[in-house]
């Protein structure tokens, strides 16, 4: 991956509806040879999807919480469940092994505190193996971004 491929990246982070012709120009070059760094960065796996960011407020996802979870016992098998478990749950936006005081960081998105509190009484408490769960809500978002730096 070169300077150029960066550009490209940052440009489909940007706006990934843009189409050959317009990256093209931003980046450079001209339009085959855009569209063949474009198709190989897919090939690659280095650009994994195209998706649409949706105004969360707009559907209704008022809340946003984090959750640490720390699970009774450090095994493997207790893990692997858990994250069998947490894949089943749509609520769940992220979820992240980290090191530190708890296993898990959990980023859930519901409608309101009611929604939240249905969430962890009956979807992530019931999982085997949770020994806590401690939340935090999200008051305002200085930054919300999706995009890497590169």
């Amino acid at each position: 991956m070169d300077s150029i491929d960066s550009k490209i990246l940052m440009q489909l982070q940007e706006n990934a509806k843009q189409n050959t012709k317009e990256i093209a120009a931003k980046v450079g070059l001209s339009v085959t040879p855009t569209y063949e760094r474009i198709r190989k960065l897919e090939q690659a796996e280095v650009i994994k999807s195209y998706v649409a960011l949706l105004d969360r407020t707009k559907i209704g996802k008022e809340l946003i919480a984090y959750c640490h979870v720390t699970l009774s016992k450090q095994q493997k098998k207790l893990a692997d469940s858990f994250k069998k478990e947490i894949l089943l749950l749509p609520d769940i936006m992220e979820c992240h092994q980290v090191s530190g005081n708890f296993d898990y960081l959990l980023k859930i998105a519901v409608d309101d505190i009611a929604g939240f509190h249905e969430f962890i009484n009956e979807k992530l408490s019931i999982i085997n193996g949770i020994s806590t769960i401690h939340s935090s809500f999200v008051l305002n978002s200085v930054k919300d971004s999706t995009a890497y730096n590169i």
